[in-house]
């Protein structure tokens, strides 16, 4: 086992629907330490970096005005193979496939309202963490 940092946004949806405790309950409940948290207005430039993997893709348009329909929730937890079991908490991407009793089957709709982003591995996670958290606003205690 090792130990990592994960970075979860709680999207708009989430926000929206005022789960956020509820879910970050669910984290803490599995002994995650939150390291930060902060909520931020998503700028273009950032979503474009986010999501470059789809940002020539027709339907990005669509996850601009989704993420950018009202403030979202970022946060750093840390624990034992924090990654992994996050998203295990999570369920799969496809709301509609996930199981219920995990985050996305209970809360999720769809692939993008889907509650939580997480990251998917240790490289995503430290890319992430840097463009959503400056230094001075990730703690260790």
């Amino acid at each position: 086992m090792s130990l990592e940092t994960t970075l979860i946004l709680f999207k708009t949806d989430c926000v929206e629907k005022k789960i956020v405790g509820e879910i970050l309950k669910r984290f803490e409940s599995e002994g995650f330490k939150i390291r930060g948290m902060k909520m931020i207005s998503l700028s273009t430039e950032t979503l474009n970096e986010h999501y470059a993997h789809v940002a020539d893709r027709p339907f990005f348009p669509e996850i601009l005005n989704f993420m950018q329909a009202c403030p979202v929730i970022s946060l750093a937890l840390e624990g034992e193979n924090a990654i992994a079991r996050v998203r295990e908490l999570l369920g799969p991407t496809d709301s509609t496939v996930a199981d219920k009793g995990t985050i996305r089957g209970d809360f999720g709709v769809d692939t993008m309202r889907n509650v939580c982003h997480a990251s998917d591995s240790e490289e995503s996670a430290s890319n992430e963490l840097k463009r959503f958290f400056g230094e001075d606003e990730m703690f260790s205690y």
